[in-house]
C-alpha cells in the first residue's frame, strides 16, 4: 500500500461516491476504481460496499480508515514542516465548528486566512460538539472549536472565550420580567430552546437543575437563527448566549435581558494531542480565536434592549 492509494480511499470513504472523489483528486473516475480495486486485492479485504446511491465502507474499511487516516495526516504535516524552512505556511486543515461560532465570524476568518495564507487549504463544516469531539479523536478534523467543559478531557483545550447567555424575546412583547431575570422565574415561561442533542442545552440543563427545577420546553429546536425566528415571530422565550442573539437583536426584532446568577458558555478550540500542531493549524486557530472574541458583545451594553 502506498501513499497515493491510502489518499485515494481515504477521498473515497470521505466523499461516498466514486464519481465525487474522482473529480475531487482530479483523475478519471475508471483509474480511481482500479486502485480501489487494487487495493483491495493486495489486502485481500472488501473496503467498500457498492450501491445504487454510492459507496460505503465495510467493518474492514472502517478499520482502515481509522489506520491510516492519521498516517496520511502526519505526512502531509511532514511537507509542510519541510515547506516551513522556506518562510511558508502551508497544508491542509481541516476544522469543525459550532453552528453559532461559525455563522457571527466564519465569512470574516476565512476571507482572512485566504489573503494572509494562500497556500493553507482550508476544509470547514458545522455540526455538535459531542460530533465533532469523536471526529477530532478519530482524526477526521485537525481542530474544533466547541461549547466547554468538554465531554473527553483526554483532548487538548484552548480556551478562546466565555460568553453570558440572555433571556430573549419579542420586540412590543414586554414580558412580566424584571430587568435582570432570576434563572428560576424560567421555569414559569413558554421557552423555545435547543434540544439535549446541542451543547448549550447541557448548560442550561445543569443551571436548571443547580436552581432546583427542570426545563421544560414548548419546543425544541437545534438551528439558532430558526430559534430567534421563532422568539421575534411568537410569545416564545428563549435563552442564547450573545452571539446568537445578536443579528436578531440589531434588527430590532427582538429583546433581551441578562439572568441572574449568570449563565455562561464557554467556547474551546479543541486538537488531539496525540497528533502535531502544524504552523498551519495554528494559524488558523489563531486567526478564528481573534475574530470570535472581537465578535463578541458584552451582555451588558444589551440588557437593557
Amino acid at each position: 500500500m502506498d501513499l497515493r492509494q491510502m489518499q485515494y480511499f481515504l477521498c473515497v470513504a470521505q466523499e461516498g461516491n466514486i464519481t465525487r472523489a474522482a473529480r475531487r483528486l482530479n483523475i478519471v473516475q475508471p483509474a480511481l476504481s482500479m486502485q480501489i480495486a487494487k487495493l483491495e486485492k493486495s489486502l485481500g479485504k472488501r473496503l467498500f460496499y457498492r450501491m445504487a446511491q454510492g459507496m460505503s465502507l465495510t467493518p474492514a474499511g472502517e478499520v482502515l480508515a481509522h489506520l491510516i487516516d492519521p498516517i496520511v495526516k502526519d505526512i502531509e504535516r511532514a511537507r509542510d514542516a519541510m515547506a516551513q524552512l522556506d518562510g511558508k505556511v502551508s497544508g491542509r486543515v481541516s476544522i469543525g465548528m459550532i453552528t453559532s461560532a461559525a455563522q457571527s465570524t466564519l465569512p470574516i476568518s476565512t476571507s482572512k486566512i485566504a489573503v494572509q495564507y494562500p497556500e493553507i487549504r482550508l476544509l470547514v463544516c458545522e455540526g455538535y460538539t459531542d460530533t465533532m469531539l469523536d471526529w477530532v479523536l478519530a482524526g477526521q478534523l485537525d481542530i474544533a472549536i466547541v461549547n466547554a467543559p468538554l465531554r473527553d478531557t483526554s483532548l487538548a483545550a484552548r480556551h478562546v472565550l466565555d460568553e453570558e447567555m440572555m433571556v430573549a424575546y419579542r420586540t412590543g412583547r414586554e414580558p412580566t420580567l424584571p430587568r435582570v431575570v432570576p434563572f428560576p422565574t424560567l421555569n414559569k415561561l413558554e421557552l423555545v430552546i435547543p434540544s439535549r442533542r446541542h451543547g448549550l442545552r447541557r448548560i442550561l440543563d445543569d443551571a436548571a437543575e443547580e436552581a432546583g427545577f427542570s426545563l421544560a420546553p414548548r419546543l425544541e429546536i437545534d438551528t439558532l437563527p430558526a430559534i430567534c425566528e421563532v422568539v421575534a415571530a411568537t410569545d416564545l422565550v428563549t435563552i442564547l448566549p450573545v452571539m446568537a442573539l445578536h443579528a436578531a437583536l440589531t434588527m430590532g426584532r427582538i429583546r433581551a435581558r441578562r439572568l441572574k446568577p449568570l449563565v455562561t458558555r464557554s467556547i474551546a478550540c479543541v486538537t488531539n494531542p496525540r497528533r502535531i500542531v502544524s504552523s498551519a493549524m495554528s494559524a488558523v486557530m489563531d486567526i478564528i480565536s481573534t475574530d470570535l472574541r472581537a465578535a463578541t458583545v458584552p451582555a451588558a451594553l444589551l440588557g437593557s434592549q
